[in-house]
């Protein structure tokens, strides 16, 4: 009763159904307080299956409301298959708008493969890993650059021992109209979905839609064509749900690689960042990333930022102010061949 979850999808049901996935957390003003994460599940017929999350981080907003979106559309009679639908799995950062959990300052992507009798959610990432994700046969998490950072719109995958499991998820990768796929070298025993996705067995999918803490017609439109390319792609409808415009891309997927601490330029102090390059730029090593003000010594020059190794610029940090640690701007390696 006090640990652990509670929820009531029966995993064998056809049809559609919906509820909460809940997880008792006591607190003051309620000893028998239940986080409530809303579900959806739609089944019709044989066919794949797929998990779809957004609001794994809490101030990561196209998965949400594009997923949502999807639960409204979707119609069991247009579906071979399965789909569960958790459109704010972070459900305490999503309501706080926050990367991290409000109750225990918990980042659900770094938290697997989590603890059924932790802090909440460290419960919530055991049950994915353990209960949910071994039951489909493709997991998409959705996510962006959250309030701090502005990403490249781009799909991923891990890397995998499994070659036709790489090859598979690269397929399908392929199909979601983006222009830019990175693939990351987390290991197998990444904290993070994609790692759990690749312990329970099943095919792991993920990618950056947006950034900045908002979205915008372009980011709300990638996000719509890479559900309904994968929905499609795994056949389990016909034809696009959310997207008014063609799932295909605009040229050659770009595949790139993000594996090394090289590849980012790291605050060593308090700062204040002014960036020069911008998202999907092809930059050289020793060309300059950017400016370091110190607004603290006015009289002190701005530091010239300059990066270690070349590639596409994939990610910057969208806050000027700046601490110690904090990661300005990376770039990924392009995969050629």
């Amino acid at each position: 009763m006090h640990t652990g979850i509670v929820h009531s999808i029966d995993f064998e049901a056809q049809g559609v159904q919906s509820g909460f996935i809940s997880i008792p957390h006591s607190v003051d003003r309620s000893p028998y307080y239940q986080i409530r994460t809303p579900y959806f599940r739609k089944t019709g017929g044989d066919g794949a299956s797929i998990v779809m999350m957004a609001g794994n981080h809490g101030d990561e907003y196209e998965g949400e409301l594009q997923l949502a979106r999807l639960i409204r559309r979707l119609r069991t009679t247009d579906i071979r298959g399965t789909v569960t639908i958790l459109p704010t799995v972070n459900q305490a950062a999503v309501m706080a708008a926050r990367r991290c959990s409000p109750l225990d300052g918990g980042n659900l992507n770094r938290a697997f493969p989590g603890d059924p009798g932790g802090t909440p959610t460290r419960r919530i990432a055991h049950f994915l890993e353990h209960e949910l994700f071994p039951r489909h046969d493709v997991v998409f998490d959705l996510h962006s650059g959250g309030t701090s950072m502005a990403h490249l719109p781009c799909t991923l995958i891990e890397r995998q021992a499994d070659t036709s499991r790489f090859d598979r998820a690269l397929e399908l990768m392929k199909k979601m109209g983006a222009s830019h796929a990175f693939v990351a070298d987390n290991g197998a025993a990444a904290p993070t979905s994609m790692g759990a996705a690749q312990r329970a067995g099943t095919l792991g999918l993920s990618g950056e839609f947006g950034g900045g803490g908002t979205v915008s017609p372009d980011s709300m439109a990638f996000t719509a064509r890479a559900i309904d390319g994968l929905l499609v792609a795994l056949g389990i409808v016909e034809a696009p749900v959310l997207s008014d415009r063609p799932l295909t891309r605009d040229g050659e997927l770009q595949l790139l690689s993000l594996s090394r601490h090289s590849q980012g330029i790291y605050a060593t102090r308090r700062g204040w960042f002014e960036p020069a390059a911008k998202l999907g730029d092809k930059v050289e090593a020793g060309q300059i990333a950017g400016w370091y003000h110190d607004l603290e010594r006015i009289d002190a020059p701005e530091e010239e930022l300059r990066f270690a190794e070349g590639g596409i610029v994939i990610s910057h940090r969208l806050h000027c102010d700046s601490q110690a640690g904090d990661c300005l701007i990376q770039v990924a390696e392009p995969i050629e061949g």
